[in-house]
């Protein structure tokens, strides 16, 4: 279990740090958080090719549990604050563990399809459930509306909507842009690990 400290603690200083960066906007549509969360799709990749999908659930589950810890310490019980960790957490579990089983699915074909992939679908499933629960407070039905239920264009340049929806495929963007950024290290660092344990 040692071997897979690093990935643990990756995955906890990730979680940790995107319930944080969600929480503060760059420009007017999209969040800190979106910059760091999709290094976690890396880190399971790297786990998942190197040690298998075992390990790489393990590695998933440790992480989720010490950064949630951490989050709702920082969360000093406030209910918005314990809401957006609920969100990440519960869309980081799943995601996670369908970014498992993609990957291990496609682990027979070219190097870059199970990474590329598996991050796409895990991608999609952490913004749909992340936005879904931390705002679902303010979705349009809803009589108490925040500042994520402000009527903003989408993105800045389409059909006007709800804030928080705009914040959503913005997110889900910068992420298909990082998994395709991210075959870079991962084949690096699986390079690097294989080529380590095979000196062993």
């Amino acid at each position: 279990m040692t071997r897979f400290l690093p990935g643990i603690l990756a995955m906890a200083a990730i979680v940790a740090a995107s319930n944080v960066l969600v929480q503060f906007t760059v420009g007017d549509w999209l969040t800190w958080g979106a910059f760091t969360y999709p290094v976690a799709f890396l880190v399971t990749d790297v786990m998942n090719r190197v040690y298998g999908a075992r390990a790489a659930r393990q590695v998933v589950l440790a992480g989720f549990v010490a950064g949630i810890a951490c989050s709702l310490v920082a969360a000093g019980l406030q209910a918005t604050t314990l809401r957006i960790a609920l969100a990440s957490g519960t869309a980081f579990l799943v995601a996670q563990m369908a970014d498992v089983v993609v990957f291990d699915a496609l682990r027979g074909g070219r190097w870059w399809r199970a990474p590329l992939a598996s991050t796409l679908v895990g991608s999609a499933l952490d913004t749909a459930l992340f936005f879904g629960i931390a705002f679902s407070a303010a979705l349009p039905t809803d009589a108490n509306t925040g500042w994520a239920n402000e009527a903003v264009p989408l993105i800045g340049q389409g059909p006007v909507t709800a804030l928080w929806v705009s914040l959503a495929l913005a997110d889900w963007l910068v992420k298909l842009c990082l998994a395709l950024l991210a075959l870079v290290p991962f084949r690096m660092i699986v390079r690097n690990l294989l080529r380590g344990r095979a000196e062993c």
